[in-house]
């Protein structure tokens, strides 16, 4: 990945959590964990981790649902020309890593 590419990442991590923190309704800590971005640029996977993890379906399925208010929110916000199709995805890594170090403490 070039730095044009990790520039972009930057940009859409920063976007995603300014308008997430902005939308949300505080039932649950949102975070932006990670973007993928494809090879061609026209889709971006956007990971959320979020607290507590029963929340998490309804707050994936409320960052898909304001998918719109996002892209406009990006277009306001930043001078990218072409924008992607983004999605949200819960952080499946995270998740097994937060696991992971519960495991090792109870040791």
């Amino acid at each position: 990945m070039n730095i044009k590419d990790e520039r972009l990442k930057e940009q859409l991590r920063e976007l995603a959590a300014s308008f997430l923190n902005r939308e949300s309704t505080r039932n649950a800590l949102l975070t932006v964990t990670n973007i993928e971005i494809s090879d061609d640029l026209k889709y971006v996977r956007i990971l959320l981790s979020v607290m507590p993890r029963e929340k998490e379906h309804g707050a994936v399925d409320f960052a898909n649902r304001h998918r719109r208010e996002f892209m406009e929110y990006i277009k306001k916000n930043s001078r990218l020309h072409y924008l992607p199709r983004i999605e949200f995805f819960p952080d499946l890594g995270e998740q097994n890593r937060q696991r992971i170090s519960e495991l090792l403490e109870t040791k």
